[in-house]
């Protein structure tokens, strides 16, 4: 801070952010599906028994860790047979989340098939990036129809890596030839969220389908309220 010197009042002498601001017209939106177009709850498959029993298996199992590796692509046989070897008496239970694991999706998020049609109408290019087990994708689409409007989609089971690894985001890059500054990534998980961005992605975290349709407009998007 200086001071004039006609008037001696203080001048900021700071610099100014001369940086650009990001103007690019959204010309694509690239969906994560768990609990953005499909619910999720890996409670299903355990219908009747006590919720706090399961919540003590998942504990004991580390089932945040198996599903994870099972999304970045270590087939359910190969968990299973590691978790027979460590904790033996776990493993039917686990069996029993693979062998029913249709009964742990919940059908579409509200609003969610209304907006990707919308999106699809407008001409938007429009690609999932999802963190899945390449053995139960197939169950995805019947579950939340709105996943079969994608242009295309990578299946983090299938690739052998799974978000947040920023080489995921980038595959989405090189596979499909999208403009990360042109680009709006939608999913629920903060993590997931700030390494799209970390590669130049336009990240909104997901909370309902309303709130969704807010940011797309604050973007630029003419989707209806």
């Amino acid at each position: 801070m200086s001071t004039s010197p006609e008037t001696g009042a203080p001048v900021d002498t700071s610099p100014v952010d001369t940086s650009p601001i990001d103007t690019s017209p959204i010309d694509t939106v690239v969906y994560d599906f768990g609990n953005v177009l499909i619910g999720w709850d890996p409670y299903g498959p355990y219908e009747g028994r006590p919720r706090a029993e399961i919540d003590t298996f998942f504990a004991e199992v580390d089932f945040d860790s198996i599903n994870h590796a099972a999304d970045a692509g270590t087939p359910y046989a190969v968990l299973l047979e590691r978790v027979e070897r460590t904790r033996p008496d776990l493993v039917d239970d686990l069996r029993r989340y693979v062998e029913h694991y249709e009964l742990s999706l919940t059908g579409p998020i509200e609003g969610s098939a209304e907006l990707v049609t919308e999106l699809k109408g407008l001409g938007l290019r429009l690609y999932g990036l999802t963190n899945w087990q390449a053995e139960t994708f197939h169950s995805a689409e019947p579950a939340a129809p709105a996943i079969g409007l994608m242009d295309d989609v990578v299946v983090s089971g299938r690739e052998g890596m799974a978000k947040p690894d920023r080489r995921i985001f980038e595959l989405v890059v090189e596979r499909f030839g999208v403009d990360p500054a042109r680009t709006v990534f939608v999913d629920d998980k903060v993590v997931n969220v700030d390494a799209a961005r970390g590669v130049g992605f336009r990240g909104i975290v997901f909370t309902t389908t309303e709130a969704l349709r807010k940011e797309l407009r604050a973007l630029g998007l003419p989707v209806a309220e």
